[in-house]
């Protein structure tokens, strides 16, 4: 049987439930490694619309889907959480930001918004990445959002800051990602001048028909609004949170009740070559 350490030193035994978890983790790891190691990823995109206007998108977020060796998409549950804390991570977010800056490239008037971890800040190839894209076309940068989560930002403050000054610099926009989620400090909050804020799924779920999830809402769009700060809400899922969320006066609006994230680019649909 296998064992594993206890608190007081010695050996304990691992229950064949864990040991099955553990062992299809390591394998889904590998799986997503060796995808990653081929380039074998694609990004799915879902509108954000804004409020006075929401039949038409105001930009598009690139979800990274990685694709195994079946050709499956390999659910980001399944592996983010670990792989967020390794080398593996910072891969990924390489591989998402040049799908991302690729398709930016190919249609000039798409904006876009990618996602990454504050852990990959100062990883070279993420920034060789970025450097590349952005030789192509200096101009791309004004277009690009870049997405980084509550959590890791205030992890990792005095990194994020000078980081993210740089690259305004160049015209590139920050969101901080599941705003609420976490424990921000207000102090740094000030200090990031993150440009968009995304309130946080758990906050706008069912918003219409819970009072707290209102109150909360409106305080955390309070904050935003103080800090000169854009506000997009996320998971918005019925037409009756949706109109609510359009009246409490959100900028933004994204979630399943307006799209789900496609692989196919929403943009070069019949319907979105006659709108242009």
């Amino acid at each position: 049987m296998k064992v594993h350490s206890d608190q007081d030193g010695g050996q304990g035994p691992v229950s064949p439930l864990d040991f099955a978890v553990d062992q299809q983790m390591r394998l889904t790891m590998s799986i997503v490694r060796r995808a990653v190691e081929r380039r074998d990823a694609v990004l799915a995109f879902q509108p954000i619309v804004p409020s006075d206007r929401p039949a038409r998108p105001a930009f598009y977020e690139g979800l990274i889907r990685i694709i195994d060796d079946t050709g499956r998409i390999v659910p980001l549950r399944d592996f983010m959480p670990l792989a967020e804390l390794t080398e593996l991570g910072r891969q990924i977010d390489c591989l998402s930001l040049s799908l991302g800056l690729q398709a930016l490239a190919e249609e000039p008037a798409l904006r876009l918004s990618i996602n990454m971890s504050a852990r990959s800040i100062g990883y070279p190839a993420w920034m060789l990445a970025l450097q590349q894209g952005l030789a192509q076309d200096p101009a791309i940068a004004e277009r690009l959002i870049l997405e980084i989560t509550e959590s890791s930002a205030m992890g990792l403050a005095e990194q994020v800051q000078p980081f993210m000054r740089r690259l305004q610099a160049l015209g590139i926009s920050f969101a901080l990602d599941d705003f609420g989620a976490g424990y921000t400090s207000f102090r740094y909050l000030r200090d990031f001048s993150f440009d968009l804020i995304k309130i946080d799924g758990q906050f706008i779920r069912e918003i219409a028909a819970h009072r707290d999830n209102q109150v909360l809402t409106q305080a955390l769009m309070s904050i935003a609004r103080h800090f000169d700060m854009f506000t997009v809400a996320e998971q918005v899922e019925t037409a009756d949170d949706a109109a609510f969320l359009i009246e409490l006066g959100i900028d933004c609006l994204q979630g399943f009740y307006f799209g789900a994230p496609t692989i196919s680019p929403p943009w070069r649909s019949p319907q979105a070559a006659a709108q242009r």
